[in-house]
């Protein structure tokens, strides 16, 4: 039975293209040849659905906890999605992916005014149409034979197919998988790997997964009667490997990709700039929060024109040849490593010279699960501590420990909520000690490490020490809110005097991105004439996440 173009069915849909790619993602991986042959297509793909799937859910948990609980509005369900696509696209057809859900959105959404009243068929096919559109003015010099050309057929079968929003996107999955399969012979390095264009693949698997969503499918099983079937002649399209000789070595050094706040004259200056500098330049979004994807050989101009544009953040670099060299070619693992997630560059520059694979994270932004087994991955070791820092990651880095787990690394998660508990583990971790008893000194480190954290209240609000009013600075002490102040310094000093009341030898201040030296240094003071036998160390983590953070053991 069809399903209505509803929020449901865009949190099933967003469900089930994860499922999909999560199955694909090595198969996608390894056809991986255009436009640069670093096998991350699927793993690139996965992370922007996945990050699209997490603001669809995140929506839906929060018209869940209202009173009185109401579903969340279709509007409102589409356009986290795209947004979600944006913020967390990874590679190139990753990026394009975001800006083909941007196109849609804007269609779905009505503003591009769509009329409310117009059947889902008619949407669906004006937004598969405006997809296209966005994705080409995205990409500074279209190919052929790539995702774009899947989504151009797909919106093209889609134009005249009669029936409802189902059937439209059948048509559109159908019409997407025959061009897929003309791919080979459209792009001549992939016909001489002998495969079809990534990306398509990828594009196909969350065509796929929408048709699926719009009969009635909710969860990840493979698909039943009309719903789409794995095939023959899908299976044909995948290789377990590509060993052709590709290219002639001739492709940049670097892949640069970043999140960009800016007007759009500032962008389109950009373009022309990225543009002259290197290829396979995408720069999608819009309202002032753009995605930017380029190759090249300089990677500080990139980075560079970025500053100059507005404000860059997220910033990935990749070095195609140490990528190369990671997926070919067999190396010995280190014996032991830490992969700790924290919130800021200094705190992610700490824990990196204390020898730390690190994830680093922006406010209200949590890394996903396949973002946590990368970094266990890059670590590149027989076992692995896993730092989660935040209670609230604790389910996602439990997953992507056990991930890791099947693919043969011993991981020990410690349940770091904060971090200051994981800065006070890495202190005591030693390599050359057994790991399970390095494991139990970190573990005991962390649990003998009280965490609080400032925070200035966004709206009014009943605490568990009473009632707060926007702009009030709240003093957390193990996540629960202790003391409401009205300046920074003061309230601090009221949680360190409530927790230094229990005892303690060190205290750790993590200062915010925007807090003054002065007020560590009265903090310091502070201690020092209450607390004589107390230490007190310092730390510039710059995290945005919240003023201070503060550790006492």
């Amino acid at each position: 039975m069809s399903h209505k173009l509803d929020a449901d069915a865009v949190r099933a849909w967003c469900a089930l293209a994860l499922d999909a790619l999560g199955r694909a993602r090595e198969e996608i991986d390894a056809i991986n040849v255009y436009p640069v042959a670093d096998g991350d297509t699927g793993t690139n793909l996965y992370l922007t659905v996945e990050s699209a799937a997490r603001a669809v859910d995140d929506v839906f948990h929060g018209h869940a906890t209202t009173e009185p609980a109401s579903p969340p509005a279709f509007p409102d369900t589409v356009r986290a999605m795209a947004h979600g696509a944006l913020i967390g696209a990874r590679g190139n057809s990753g990026t394009i992916l975001a800006q083909l859900l941007r196109g849609m959105a804007e269609v779905l959404t009505g503003d591009a005014g769509t009329s409310p009243r117009t059947d889902d068929a008619e949407r669906l096919r004006r937004a598969l149409r405006r997809a296209v559109e966005s994705a080409y003015e995205g990409v500074a010099r279209p190919v052929e034979g790539t995702v774009l050309t899947v989504a151009a057929a797909a919106a093209d079968g889609a134009a005249h197919a009669p029936g409802d929003g189902a059937a439209v996107a059948r048509a559109a999955y159908d019409a997407a998988r025959t061009a897929l399969a003309a791919t080979p012979g459209q792009l001549e390095v992939l016909g001489r790997a002998g495969v079809v264009d990534a990306g398509g693949l990828g594009l196909v698997e969350v065509l796929g997964a929408l048709t699926r969503a719009l009969a009635g499918e909710t969860t990840g099983q493979p698909a039943q009667g009309d719903a789409v079937a794995e095939t023959s002649a899908t299976r044909a399209w995948r290789t377990e490997s590509c060993s052709a000789d590709l290219g002639d070595g001739a492709e940049p050094s670097y892949e640069v990709i970043y999140l960009l706040e800016a007007d759009d004259a500032a962008v389109a200056r950009l373009r022309t700039r990225l543009d002259a500098l290197g290829e396979s330049l995408v720069v999608v979004g819009g309202d002032g929060l753009w995605n930017v994807h380029v190759h090249v050989d300089d990677a500080g101009a990139a980075v560079e024109a970025g500053v100059e544009a507005g404000r860059p953040y997220r910033i990935r670099i990749t070095h195609f040849g140490a990528a190369q060299e990671e997926r070919t070619r067999t190396r010995e693992r280190a014996q032991r490593a830490v992969v700790a997630v924290v919130p800021g560059e200094g705190l992610a520059g700490l824990c990196a010279e204390a020898g730390a694979t690190v994830v680093a994270t922006r406010p209200g932004q949590q890394p996903a699960g396949e973002e946590l087994v990368e970094a266990i991955r890059r670590a590149h070791a027989r076992e692995v501590v896993l730092l989660p820092n935040d209670a609230e990651l604790r389910q996602t880095a439990a997953a992507a420990a056990e991930q890791a787990r099947t693919e043969g690394v011993r991981v020990a998660l410690i349940p770091t909520r904060s971090a200051v508990q994981g800065i006070a583990a890495l202190a005591v971790h030693e390599p050359g000690r057994r790991f399970d008893e390095d494991v139990v000194a970190m573990t005991a480190a962390a649990g003998a490490t009280r965490y609080a954290e400032l925070a200035v209240a966004e709206r009014q609000s009943w605490t568990m020490a009473g009632v707060c009013q926007a702009g009030d600075v709240l003093g957390l002490i193990d996540g629960d809110v202790a003391v409401i102040g009205a300046e920074l310094a003061a309230t601090a000093e009221t949680v360190l005097d409530r927790m230094l009341a229990a005892g303690g030898e060190m205290v750790t201040l993590v200062l915010g991105a925007d807090v003054p030296d002065a007020v560590a240094d009265r903090l310091e003071r502070h201690v020092r004439g209450g607390h004589l036998a107390v230490d007190t160390v310092v730390y510039r983590g710059g995290q945005q996440s919240a003023p201070l953070l503060i550790g006492v053991e």
